[in-house]
Formats: C-alpha cells, structure tokens, sequence
C-alpha cells in the first residue's frame, strides 16, 4: 500500500541534504474424472490438480527482460542494437512462437543502462499492453501489430476495456535542478520530473484499450492520488485533500463523493486503496481514517502510532505499526485485528494474507485476514514464482523449492483453499520462472519449458 502526497503537505525527499535522480499437489491420481471434495472451513471445492509437460519451445536470442506471462501466452524480449522486440509464444497445446513486433523504446533509454527496466505486460480483452517506465504500448494480441502508445504509465481497470493515466501540470519555472543538490519538498510529474512546487491542477483520462484514445476528462485541483477500485462496475477514486470522489472507469461520471475534514487545521496528506477500504491519512495530526471504496460513507478513525521504524510493506491488507511491531486492522472497524510481531512483509494472496521474510523474501506461511489464524505453513518453500500482473484475491500462489540434482519443485495453493499441492519437479535448473493460473514457465539455455498444472 503506497501513500502519496496530496497538497496540503509535499511529497519529501528520501534524504534532506542530497537529491538522487528519480528512478523494484498434490497429485491428483491418475483417474482425474473423479472430483475430489475437501471441506476447509466452508471453502470452495477443491478443483483437480495435474502436472503435465506440455513441451519445450526455442531455441531463443539472448533476452533482457524477465520472462512474463499474461492471458495465457508466455512473453520474451530480445535487444537489436537500441531496437527491442518482443516475441509472444503459444502455451497449449504446446508451446510455439506466435509472433515477434519491435516495441517502440522509451524515452527515458540511456545508452550502457541496458534497454529494460520494470516492464509490465498484460493482456486487457484483443490487446496486450507493455509497460516501461513511462511509456505505455498496445499490440493486437494474435498478430503483435502495435496499436497505440503512450509517453505515460497506465493503470488498468478490471473491466478490460479502459486504462487511466494521470497527468500532473505545473507552473513554469518550477522544475528542479537535480545538479545542484538543494534540500527541500519536492513533486513529481506523471513522467518523472521533480518540481519544487505542487501542481495547479491533475488531469485524469480514461483511456479506450483498443483506440489509444481519451474516453474522458477529470480536472482535480492540485495534487492528487488515483486508484483503480477493484470489482464491477469498473471504478476509480480520486482522493484530495478537500474529497474523495468515485469515477465510474468507463465513463468517468461521479457515481459518489464526499468532503473530507480538516484535523488539527489541515487536511489529508495521503490516500490509498486496501480491498474495499479507502484510507485517508493525516499524517501532521497523527490519525488515518477508513471509508468504504463504493459508498464513500466512514468507517472508523484511528490515531497513528508515532513510534518511530522502518514501515513495513502491507499490499491489500491495513496495516498500523513499524515493522516488527505493527498489528493488521480490521477493515471494517479499524481497531486491530491480530498482531505481527517478525519483521515480515504482508500481501493479500490467494484470499489469504502472506507473509515473507522482510530481508529474504522467503514465504513464511498463509494467515487468515480477520483472525492471523495460520490457514498454510509454507515452511520448506525457498520461494514464490512470479505472477502475472492484475492480482487479486483469487489469484493462485505457485511456489519453488530445490529438489532432486538441482531441479525446481512446484507447489500451488488454489483460490479458495489453504493447502498446499506438490505439483511435481521440472527438468530445468533455471531460476527464471514464472506461473499463472494454469501454467508454470522456466527459461533456460534450451529454450522455454512449458508446465500444465489445472484441468
């Protein structure tokens, strides 16, 4: 959960005397056709589970990007000189290349910082958007032909169809002179450039995935925060520090809105966005309030604990508290839940609350998010494999550890269940990884492996 500044208090800098520039199964038995029912608390059925070799795609160039799957195709990309190019690939019933597209570079490219930096990918209905720094491209998915692209981030919302960008304009003269060093608040444009001064206004589009074009048009004075609101209809929510306000994310119409107070004679310095909770926080006055993402009708108020400490990493879940210390909120009250004790990082998971180890990243086991019951031990489990972007409460959560001569083990824990099914081993020794909810990807010398896992 990320808190950015709003106006009435500017965005400070990471240190006050130096400016850096702005830049992280079980098997299920060999007669599938019977339906194994496990009851876990008033859990879903359990779905079957099997591991199957699908086969070994390639061989493939040299590639600077992660591998990444989205929408069911496995994603890989290669550098020409400053040129890059992405190559899509089949995944059932074997895998196959599709298609390879030159993707426009961003921008922000330096010569000797390589070509890739944080590249998202995903597949919004026909379209399959890439994300890189500050630059976004949409390629039809079955022939990589591009579409549109833009010298801007792109959220997406969970209807598939639209994106928003944000746009922050300032006053002329106003932008920072990194060489100089000079202490001070500083805000940031939707590319990345410091200024010294909030901005006169934001604009948020709604963008069409398909056109590239602006649907609408929201002018929010000053600085703001955006967030997608999870669920249907597709929403955003625009939080100030005089209102919140709910944009419906198709048409940009105000479906609700509400006046925030001051406290302590100011108003709120962050928002941000927790499941259906939106979190509003004054962080001058000490407290942070709680409302409900669609009514926008408060919930609770809590003071904001000032003992000092590093702030640990809560993704979809409330935390209050330094790390090692913090205790996880009830999202309808705002009083605490249960309390984490080891320095752990917490993120919603497979409707579940994860916890990792805040220095290693090792899982440490899956948590009830009412109660901190341990729903998952995943003591043995080295690590996660990466997910396709767009998480969500139902999401499956695929991990790895070593097994026999070096090879990785899969495990899957399913939505709506707390279990976790060995899946089996894959005949790799690659730790470039990555899963969705049918399939685990290894990237090696040979080419890409290809492992099935959901009937």
């Amino acid at each position: 959960m990320t808190l950015i500044d709003l106006d009435r208090v500017p965005e400070p800098s990471p240190a006050a005397a130096r400016r850096p520039p702005p830049w992280r199964y079980r098997h299920a038995g060999l007669l599938i056709a019977a339906v194994l029912l496990v009851t876990l608390g008033g859990a879903a059925p359990s779905a079957a589970v099997r591991w199957r070799y699908l086969g070994l795609a390639g061989p493939m160039d040299v590639v600077e990007m992660p591998l990444k799957l989205a929408g069911g195709n496995a994603y890989t990309a290669s550098s020409r000189g400053i040129e890059r190019e992405l190559t899509a690939w089949r995944l059932d019933p074997e895998p196959e290349p599709i298609w390879t597209t030159a993707v426009p570079i961003g921008a922000e490219y330096e010569v000797g910082r390589g070509l890739f930096g944080g590249v998202t990918i995903q597949q919004a209905a026909d379209s399959v958007l890439v994300s890189e720094g500050y630059t976004t491209t949409a390629l039809d998915v079955a022939t990589g032909r591009i579409r549109w692209s833009l010298t801007n981030s792109l959220t997406l919302l969970d209807s598939g169809t639209t994106g928003v960008v944000v746009e922050r304009v300032f006053r002329p003269g106003t932008e920072y002179d990194q060489a100089s060093g000079d202490p001070g608040a500083l805000y940031f444009s939707a590319t990345g450039v410091p200024h010294t001064e909030p901005p006169i206004r934001t604009e948020v589009r709604g963008v069409d995935l398909v056109t590239g074009k602006t649907r609408w048009t929201a002018t929010p004075g000053g600085s703001v925060t955006v967030d997608p609101v999870a669920g249907a209809p597709a929403a955003v929510l625009i939080t100030s520090s005089q209102r919140l306000t709910l944009l419906a994310g198709a048409t940009g119409e105000t479906l609700a809105e509400t006046t925030l107070p001051e406290r302590d004679g100011a108003g709120p310095s962050s928002g941000a966005v927790a499941g259906r909770v939106a979190l509003v926080g004054y962080e001058q006055a000490g407290w942070q309030s709680g409302y409900d993402v669609r009514t926008l009708r408060k919930l609770w108020d809590q003071r904001l604990p000032q003992a000092p400490g590093e702030i640990p990493v809560c993704i979809g879940v409330i935390c209050s508290g330094p790390r090692g210390e913090q205790s996880v909120l009830d999202p309808a009250t705002g009083e605490p839940a249960w309390p984490v004790t080891a320095e752990t990082d917490l993120e919603v998971r497979a409707g579940s609350v994860l916890e990792t180890r805040a220095d290693t990243d090792l899982p440490i086991r899956l948590a009830d998010p009412l109660t901190g019951r341990t729903r998952a031990d995943l003591t043995g489990w080295d690590s996660l494999v990466r997910s396709a972007p767009g998480r969500s409460l139902d999401e499956t959560l695929v991990l790895r550890r070593d097994h026999e001569g070096g090879r990785p083990l899969f495990g899957v824990v399913l939505p709506g269940h707390a279990e976790v099914r060995v899946l089996g081993a894959a005949e790799t020794e690659s730790a470039d990884c990555a899963a969705d909810e049918r399939h685990v990807v290894c990237r090696d010398e040979h080419g890409l492996g290809v492992w099935a896992y959901r009937i």
